[in-house]
């Protein structure tokens, strides 16, 4: 019987051990109590999951997916995440942004299971839409709510900088002031308004009717994704009547944009699907991203990856799995 896996230096109850340890332990202990480089944890977790991959099938039943990408580098240096919704685990990852880095999980998958594919939830990439578009036949793709209301967040604070230049140019300097220090009584959602903000809030309401109308849409536009459904819908289709006559370019453009991406927006308010979960993958993987510095390759980061979010941590040698 085998007592090591292909070219390690190391045993098979080693690797298991350091793999355990890296997802639960600091950077030097595991250092310090394997006696070990740091690059060797790298490889030795990188071998520990192309094991367990390999043995498990992890595509089994998969029907709804999110797409995302996490910077991994300065330099701009990125991961595709694949996340399925029903389990909350982390399918794959993948350095890289662009379609032909999506492609290769859709290789992996195959055409029958890339067509029993339902629901898929990303931001508006063009890129996402396009693979998915071309590898699942009968999934609909959800378009994530909170970048679409950070899209209004956008229109709304350049609607602000607009006001904020014209009074410092005619010499308002208090009201430019205001308006400068407006920014989080703007972007903040209603409920989560301190009074000092709810005060500022009401000010533009009264002196600010463009600024305060800015305000509006891009609240009403987050009402159409807490309601979700038909109703949303219905709202959806009445924020936008507003948008396009509103006066004001920067929504009148978010307008066409949301009309070009409207089937993936409806989609996601009919099926009730968002980026949550696949966000919160993201800021989880952090952790194992500064971990990871000092691995050689992006690889190990991955495989580091998956043994923390992917469920391929291997048990204690000696002891059952949990």
């Amino acid at each position: 019987m085998a007592w090591a896996r292909h070219g390690a230096g190391h045993t098979y109850a080693f690797d298991d051990t350091a793999a355990w340890l890296v997802t639960h332990c600091s950077k030097s202990a595991v250092k310090d109590l394997l006696r070990v480089a740091w690059k060797t944890v790298g490889a030795i977790v990188t071998r520990v999951v192309a094991d367990a991959e390999a043995s498990t099938d992890r595509f089994a039943g998969l029907r709804r997916i999110g797409i995302d990408e996490i910077s991994y580098k300065r330099g701009h240096k990125y991961l595709i995440v694949v996340v399925d919704h029903d389990s909350g685990v982390l399918l794959w990852a993948h350095p890289g942004r662009d379609e032909k880095t999506l492609a290769k999980f859709f290789d992996r998958l195959g055409d029958e299971r890339c067509a029993a594919i339902s629901l898929v939830s990303a931001d508006a990439a063009g890129w996402i839409a396009n693979v998915v578009a071309a590898r699942c036949p009968n999934a609909e793709l959800c378009l994530d709510p909170f970048h679409i209301v950070q899209w209004a967040t956008k229109a709304l604070d350049e609607v602000r900088r607009e006001v904020w230049n014209a009074a410092r140019r005619g010499g308002q300097k208090a009201v430019a002031r205001e308006l400068k220090g407006a920014r989080y009584a703007l972007w903040k959602n209603a409920g989560d308004l301190n009074t000092r903000q709810q005060a500022m809030l009401a000010l533009i309401a009264q002196t600010n009717k463009p600024l305060y109308r800015a305000y509006l849409l891009k609240e009403q536009l987050r009402q159409v994704f807490a309601l979700k459904g038909a109703e949303g819908i219905a709202l959806l289709e009445a924020w936008l009547k507003w948008a396009r006559r509103c006066r004001l370019p920067s929504f009148v453009k978010l307008a066409k944009s949301i009309t070009e991406h409207r089937a993936g927006i409806e989609a996601a308010l009919t099926h009730g699907l968002s980026n949550a979960r696949v966000e919160s993958v993201n800021t989880k993987l952090r952790l194992p991203t500064r971990i990871a510095f000092g691995f050689r390759s992006p690889e190990a980061l991955v495989a580091l990856a998956m043994l923390d979010l992917g469920g391929l941590c291997p048990p204690l040698p000696g002891r059952a799995a949990a």
